[in-house]
């Protein structure tokens, strides 16, 4: 037989993805329906010619073929020609699980052609209707509900009692068995007969073996009771276990149909399963052949029935053959297009359009949960068609396993959701649907019956949760709408669910309906068009559920998962079965002291027994046979072994996912338990998994990179030790019935050198390097380094960063060693040990960091190391008081050796513009180095080694090299810092210029050299530090030492004029000291406003404390040295002005300078007679004359010069 679409090749198999040919469209009945069909599975051969029957042949004489397989025919033969008409009980099942694509979505009915004539026939015909409805997605599945078959089982089973009572008291009281009549089977016999004439193709009658009558009553009989009841399958004939293969029986629901067909009829799109005996030979080239009796006209009811099959299978015209009692009478060839308006025959095709589109919309409104068997129901001779739902009945009165639709429609919304999932990545706003398709078969599957199914199910519904997309809003995850499952609703409006029977019943009813879901109350209303208006209603559980933060979705992977391992482990073993332990062998503790494991050097064996685990198998293939051996007894690769794998390695995902969100939230007790849930977990699949898959291997990478990054984080932050302590013991349910069903397996001990929480700070860091380490050994080992080059970089960082850590942990232990180091002078082998491990952690770290080419960590490395060659060059100066202390060669040495690292990290970061933080950073550690060592050399002169020029070449040397690394200039928070500095470094090398000409002899050029260099120094250092407004002191003592330099000058002065002039020099340098008095004026008001607040007694401060940056004691100091040389100058500026005066005579300037002079004098003089003025009035004062002596000063000055 050819496909009626008139593709001459077979057809694709079942379930093949081949694009099948599409049919042709028939406009029937002036426009009035659109049909097309297309072929998507036969079995049938290419068709064979029909052969006309000669006249007079008699079709009671059985033809020699009879029931005989034909080439032909094909294997499809018996059920072409010779079986009955009635459709099996699970018909649609078989071909949704042929074509899984299509359920749920693309078609609205799946049905045998059969149960679509019969509904569309309801208004027309008075024969009873029983049909078991039900819905997957957007799909409706019909199957014939054969009551008289169930309840004839039930009188034998027990089975379906329920249905029976139900149907006795609302429907039928006197229900009994309706027997068949001879009439009937005799039809069946002479269809089969004429059938087999028509392929024969010789016309004479050929007699067969006698054992033709038992074939009469047997298989042409169509199916017996017996072949009709053993077509049900029990209710608890489950079956175990899911197969993959597609040939495996799905509960012997086979899809038996010759064809199964594409139909779609105006806007309804069906597949559809047909029988019906397609033959060529016609003026067409496909023709459907029909036996009828001459003396009974052709009804209505079998026009349609012609007609719908003519439709459905695309043919386009019939052949009725016309008998007599048996006896062929002849032929006649009618046109599908012309069915409708036979004789006798007339019906609208617009009238079946509307039946059909009422009808599936008072399906689809009424039969709206998923999983449920409905039973739409019209009794023989009755007019209203009522829909029942079965599954809340059966729920009322007995198990829901009493149903034997229960497993099919498991299977099947199982598999459709498995078909999606497939797809799940091209299409997220399903993901509503599957996770609706699947709790709905959760809903129907029981633990102990099929426990593959449902962990399988969870597994699915765990991998809906996308726990590896990038950070974004969680909101936006996810569709949340409830339109975003398509496949329930279009553009219809919602129903109120108050109404559940929508618009089909209304409180007139019978009250014996109350447990129908709808009702039709007249069939004449589905002729009426648009009578039921389809509303697809919208259920809230469809819309996949909004997750509000990372947290909750992973709580519902794991809780799915956690189903999973339920169902996986109930159906391995239960616990009793559990192998024994061994006597002999030692059972190993869990913890360990701290003390007696070693520290940090523990991890080493951990780590390469680890490595053993993880890594090196996928390198060197270390796994011997039965290491990874299940302790509960799964055997490997079986359907629990694989599943297990599966969901331990989702739930691993999961905890990472929470780890790092806690990571994120500063939660880093709850992160810790979360890594080491997700290493146990990963432990645990290491434990079952021979090999390893890179992306496995790839995450436990993440993982331990994830876990050292926790680890240091709780070494950063000691403080809050208690809470993370109470987080990270806290545990949920949940995670303690996941880590039993993890022990079943495995020890889970294997990361525990990772995962603990230590009190210990070196032990947390060690074990922060040692995971970053290990993840390092992973890509190296693993070969993943070239494929994951972003995660090679980020440990590589995070190597760098924690040997940074480490060694910035053991210098300040070296650094605290030596505040603690008083007596001895020497330096003690445990500093020298810490200096030691602290080197060679910043060389590693800045090997780690070179390798990434990171020059600005490395720079930041380079540095701390110079700052560890200062600590050491500290440590090697002679304690502190003794007096004969020389600046050492050591000291020199290391200072030395921190001033190449310091350049080496300048050089790494190459200019500014690459990170200016770091870069100013080094010039500010650089230049205090040197500033470090030109003051020590100055303070502490190595004169027994060296000439004091030499030293003071060096201290210059180095106090210039300072200044130049020292930045005044830009502004920033270091700004004040860079002036002070580079103040005092000009104050330093004014003073030592300033003692050079003071202690030298001879040279005169030399001198005068030093002499310059001493003023230009002076100058810039009051420049500098008048720029400051915290240094008023440093000020004060500056102008003093130009004082007593001015002083020593006039000195070796001889003239009258020159000392005059260089005295009033000094003075003038005296008054500009004003600024600086202002300042510690307003320092004193401002502390003596806040004790008099305070109302504290003056007494109890002490000289000594200080208020906001002023030292009193060194105010006193300075104010007792500036009396005293203001005292001095006065004087000899009195005796000299004196002297030219009785000289010149006459009146003048220097007349009034000399009587203000005098005024002050007087007035100093009396001043520091009186011991009794507070420090504020001495200042007062002071302000008080300088303020008296400045015109003048400037005046004579001016005069002078």
């Amino acid at each position: 037989m050819e496909q009626p679409c008139g593709a001459g090749a077979a057809a694709p198999l079942r379930g093949d993805t081949e694009e099948p040919k599409q049919g042709s469209v028939l406009f029937l009945g002036g426009n009035e329906v659109k049909s097309s069909a297309v072929v998507k599975y036969s079995s049938a051969p290419p068709q064979a010619a029909f052969a006309r029957l000669q006249e007079k042949t008699d079709l009671k004489l059985p033809p020699a073929n009879w029931l005989r397989e034909s080439a032909k025919l094909g294997p499809a033969g018996t059920t072409i020609l010779g079986n009955s008409k009635k459709s099996k009980p699970f018909s649609s099942f078989g071909m949704a699980y042929d074509f899984i694509d299509s359920v749920g979505n693309d078609v609205d009915v799946v049905s045998d052609s059969e149960n679509i004539k019969k509904l569309l026939k309801i208004p027309y015909s008075k024969s009873h209707v029983s049909m078991a409805v039900h819905r997957i997605g957007r799909t409706l599945l019909l199957d014939e509900l054969d009551i008289q078959e169930l309840f004839m089982r039930s009188s034998q089973t027990g089975d379906w009692t329920w249905l029976k009572e139900f149907y006795q008291r609302l429907i039928d009281q006197k229900w009994q068995r309706k027997k068949k009549s001879k009439e009937h089977w005799y039809q069946k016999a002479i269809l089969s007969k004429f059938l087999y004439y028509s392929i024969n193709g010789d016309g004479a009658a050929q007699p067969v073996p006698s054992t033709s009558k038992q074939h009469q009553e047997g298989p042409v009989a169509g199916e017996s009771d017996e072949a009709g009841r053993a077509s049900w399958p029990a209710p608890f004939e489950m079956p175990s276990s899911l197969s993959e293969d597609p040939g495996a029986s799905n509960q012997g629901l086979k899809n038996d149909f010759v064809r199964n067909i594409l139909w779609t009829f105006e806007d309804i799109h069906m597949l559809v399963g047909s029988n019906m005996p397609i033959f060529g030979g016609g003026r067409y080239p496909a023709v459907s052949l029909r036996l009828r009796d001459n003396n009974k006209p052709i009804n209505v009811l079998t026009g349609i029935d012609y007609w719908l099959d003519n439709l459905i299978c695309n043919v386009p015209e019939l052949v009725m053959c016309f008998h007599v009692n048996g006896i062929v009478q002849k032929y006649e060839m009618i046109k599908t297009e012309d069915i409708p308006n036979l004789e006798n025959s007339n019906f609208s095709t617009k009238v079946i359009k509307d039946i059909a589109q009422n009808i599936l919309s008072f399906l689809k409104s009424n039969c709206t949960k998923e999983g449920h068997t409905y039973w739409l129901f019209k009794a023989s001779g009755s007019d209203i068609v009522k829909l029942y739902d079965l599954t809340t009945l059966c729920e009322e009165t007995e198990d829901k396993y009493q149903n034997p639709f229960t497993m099919p429609v498991a299977i099947l919304l199982y598999k459709v959701a498995c078909n999606m999932m497939l797809k799940k990545n091209q299409n997220k706003k399903h993901y509503g649907t599957i996770r609706t398709l699947l709790l709905n078969c959760l809903k129907l599957l029981d633990n102990g019956r099929h426990p593959q199914i449902i962990a399988s199910a969870n597994y699915m519904l765990s991998e809906l949760f996308q726990l590896d997309e990038p950070k974004k809003e969680d909101s936006t995850d996810f569709p949340i709408n409830g339109n975003s499952d398509e496949s329930y609703s279009e553009e219809e409006e919602e129903m109120p669910d108050s109404d559940e029977n929508g618009s089909y019943s209304n409180s007139s009813d019978p009250p014996d309906d109350n447990k129908a879901v709808a009702i039709i109350k007249s069939v004449g209303e589905l002729s009426v068009p648009e009578k039921y208006k389809s509303v697809h209603r919208i259920r809230p559980s469809c819309a996949f559920p909004v997750c509000h933060g990372t947290e909750e979705r992973c709580r519902l992977v794991l809780n799915h998962v956690l189903e999973g391992l339920k169902s996986v482990d109930s159906s391995v073993k239960k616990e009793g079965d559990l192998p024994a332990a061994d006597p002999s062998t030692p059972i190993p503790l869990k913890y360990e002291d701290e003390s007696t494991s070693g520290g940090p050097e523990c991890l080493e064996k951990q780590m390469a027994l680890f490595l053993d685990k993880s890594s090196v198998p996928v390198a060197v293939g270390s796994f011997q046979k039965g290491k990874h051996s299940s302790q509960s007894g799964m055997i490997p690769g079986s359907w629990q072994y694989k599943m297990k794998l599966q969901l331990i390695l989702k739930s691993s995902k999961a905890y990472y996912v929470l780890s790092d969100a806690a990571m994120i939230l500063q939660k880093y007790g709850r992160a810790l338990r979360y890594i080491k849930l997700a290493l146990q977990c990963h432990d645990t699949y290491c434990c079952l998994c021979g090999s390893m898959l890179p992306e496995v291997l790839m995450f436990l990478c993440q993982c331990l990179t994830l876990c050292g990054d926790i680890q240091l984080m709780l070494a950063q932050n000691a403080n809050n030790r208690a809470a993370y302590l109470e987080e990270y013991n806290y545990q949920t349910k949940e995670d303690q019935e996941i880590l039993h069903s993890l022990h079943r397996e495995s020890r889970c001990q294997v990361f525990a050198w990772a995962t603990d929480l230590s009190t210990d700070l070196e032990y947390q860091l060690s074990v922060s390097c040692k995971c970053y380490e290990a993840a390092y050994e992973i890509l190296l080992f693993s070969n993943l380094k070239k494929e994951n080059p972003e995660q090679h970089i980020q440990v590589l960082k995070r190597m760098g960063n924690i040997r940074n850590e480490i060694g910035v942990f053991y210098m300040n232990q070296a650094a605290a060693v030596q505040t603690e180091r008083v007596v001895s002078k020497n330096v003690s082998t445990t500093e020298q040990q810490l200096w030691k491990k602290s080197f060679s952690c910043f060389e590693e770290g800045i090997q780690n960091f070179e390798s990434i080419d990171d020059a600005t960590n490395a720079a930041l490395l380079l540095c701390n190391t110079g700052r560890l060659m200062r600590i050491c060059a500290q440590a090697h100066c002679a304690a502190e008081g003794d007096f004969k202390r020389e600046f050492s060669p050591e000291e020199a040495l290391y200072y030395n050796k921190a001033i190449d690292y310091y350049l080496k990290a300048l050089r790494s970061l190459g200019k500014r513009d690459v990170h200016p933080a770091v870069w100013d950073s080094v010039n500010w550690e650089l230049s205090t180095t040197y500033f470090t060592m030109a003051t020590l050399q100055q303070d502490y002169a190595p004169l027994s080694r060296k000439a004091q020029e030499q030293i003071e070449k060096e201290v210059s040397e180095a106090m210039m090299k300072s200044l130049k690394y020292c930045d005044v200039d830009t502004v920033s928070e270091r700004q004040p810092l860079c002036q002070y500095r580079a103040a005092t470094i000009h104050h330093r090398l004014a003073s030592m210029y300033h003692s050079c000409l003071r202690n030298q002899v001879g040279d005169e050029h030399l001198r005068k050299q030093h002499r310059v260099l001493a003023d230009l120094h002076y100058s810039k250092a009051v420049r500098l530090f008048q720029l400051l407004k915290d240094a008023p002191c440093e000020f004060l003592r500056v102008q003093l030492e130009r004082v007593a330099f001015a002083e020593f000058q006039m000195a070796s002065q001889n003239s009258s004029a020159g000392k005059l002039k260089t005295l009033f020099g000094a003075l003038d340098i005296m008054t500009k000291t004003k600024g600086a008095f202002q300042l510690i004026r307003k320092e004193l008001v401002a502390e003596s406003e806040q004790i008099s607040k305070d109302k504290s007694p003056a007494e109890g401060v002490s000289p000594s404390d200080s208020s906001v940056g002023l030292n009193k004691e060194e105010v006193l100091k300075l104010l007792s040295i500036f009396e005293s040389r203001m005292s001095f100058l006065l004087l000899q500026s009195i005796k000299l002005l004196t002297s030219t005066k009785k000289k010149i005579g006459g009146i003048n300037e220097e007349e009034v300078v000399l009587k203000t002079n005098k005024q002050v004098y007087s007035l100093l003089l009396r001043a520091t007679a009186n011991k009794g003025l507070t420090l504020l009035e001495r200042t007062d004062l002071i302000l008080n004359l300088l303020e008296q002596l400045a015109p003048n000063s400037e005046g004579s000055n001016g005069g002078i010069q």
